[in-house]
């Protein structure tokens, strides 16, 4: 599984940052662990969000199998600080 982190450019979650759970042509699937859970992603255009491909060991090392919620969220707080 490729990690990838994505900022929110528009919308009212504008700067929040999303773990990119799947992707099409058209939408991304985003979850934070919180207020998008693993279960229930944020489905939102490409064209809204900005890809963050090139991330910190330390928390890619937090995103092992199996994926959850927790760790997600683990991920993303390791990232903003």
């Amino acid at each position: 599984m490729s990690t990838e982190f994505a900022k929110s450019l528009s919308g009212h979650d504008k700067d929040h940052i999303y773990l990119v759970l799947r992707k099409d042509e058209r939408f991304a699937y985003l979850v934070n662990g919180t207020t998008k859970p693993l279960d229930a992603p944020k489905k939102k255009s490409m064209k809204h969000i900005q890809s963050i491909k090139n991330l910190p060991g330390e928390v890619t090392g937090c995103l092992s199998e199996p994926l959850t919620d927790t760790a997600v969220k683990r991920a993303i707080k390791l990232y903003n600080a």
